[in-house]
């Protein structure tokens, strides 16, 4: 029994023990950082683009089969009552942005994407701007991101 061989051998442990975490912290940092991309695209391109084309194929893998809306009035609506809503109602709408304020990847699956909605556009009472406040829960299944809830409020036209 050698001391120094003893110490040796404890600091190639330490330091394949270290090399471990990393890679292993780092494999969970890319991940994140690619669940958050897919949010960030999905709810700031995807999940718009549904809705000013009327594209109901997009909006059905974007809302899950469980899906539930709160609106600012209160009223629930479901995934079937989006589909047929995207189907009957073009936007009068000419620019829309949706600015992320939260966005929380959680380690079972969940995100939280909070943030504030901005059109702008020409109806039959005129010109508007209108801005709301909506917080949406998804879940990740087969390795997709669907929302399961959203809720809007704070709606202000101008």
């Amino acid at each position: 029994f050698s001391v120094a061989s003893f110490c040796s051998k404890q600091t190639v442990m330490k330091e394949l023990l270290f090399i471990i975490c990393f890679l292993f912290s780092s494999s969970a940092f890319a991940q994140q950082s690619a669940d958050e991309a897919e949010l960030r695209r999905l709810k700031t391109i995807d999940w718009p683009r549904a809705y000013r084309e009327g594209d109901t194929a997009l909006l059905a893998r974007i809302l899950a089969d469980e899906f539930q809306l709160i609106d600012a009035a209160g009223e629930v609506s479901d995934k079937k009552a989006e589909l047929a809503y995207i189907q009957k109602h073009k936007p009068t709408y000419t620019f829309f942005v949706y600015t992320i304020n939260r966005l929380d990847v959680f380690e079972n699956g969940t995100a939280v994407v909070a943030g504030i909605g901005l059109m702008k556009g020409s109806d039959s009472k005129g010109p508007y701007q209108i801005s709301y406040h909506s917080s949406n829960v998804l879940i990740k299944r087969a390795g997709r991101w669907q929302a399961i809830a959203s809720h809007v409020s704070g709606v202000k036209r101008e």
